[in-house]
């Protein structure tokens, strides 16, 4: 079992979308939609440098990722945990994340932007089917 997760629930760690919590400066929730990709048992992620959930990350390790079977909505999982944010100048995860995708995520970058590596530290997890 990844992180903790139920078999019931391991396929939606392939799943294409999550949407990702951080607390911003106000302590008020800030969700983006992101792609995400299960690494070596870990789920990570790829931002860049100029992003609000970096900045919210830098100043406050505490996030959330839901990921919710589109298939059936009652259903999803929900990791929450604690953000480990390392560079990723070269961008060889952004590149092994952007397979996944089929996307070059050099371009969705500014100029003066880098690429981070966001690894969501697991605490709690939570495998919900409220289907029936």
């Amino acid at each position: 079992m990844a992180l903790g997760v139920p078999e019931s629930h391991r396929d939606l760690l392939g799943a294409d979308v999550g949407v990702f919590a951080t607390l911003d400066d106000g302590g008020l929730p800030q969700l983006t939609v992101v792609w995400f990709l299960l690494e070596d048992d870990e789920v990570r992620l790829s931002f860049n440098s100029k992003r609000a959930k970096t900045h919210n990350l830098r100043a406050r390790q505490e996030c959330s990722l839901a990921i919710v079977d589109l298939a059936n909505p009652y259903r999803y999982l929900e990791l929450r945990g604690r953000a480990r944010v390392e560079p990723d100048d070269d961008y060889a995860f952004a590149a092994r994340i952007g397979a996944k995708y089929d996307a070059d995520l050099r371009k969705y970058d500014p100029p003066d932007a880098t690429r981070v590596v966001v690894t969501l530290e697991a605490e709690k997890v939570y495998a919900v089917d409220e289907s029936g």
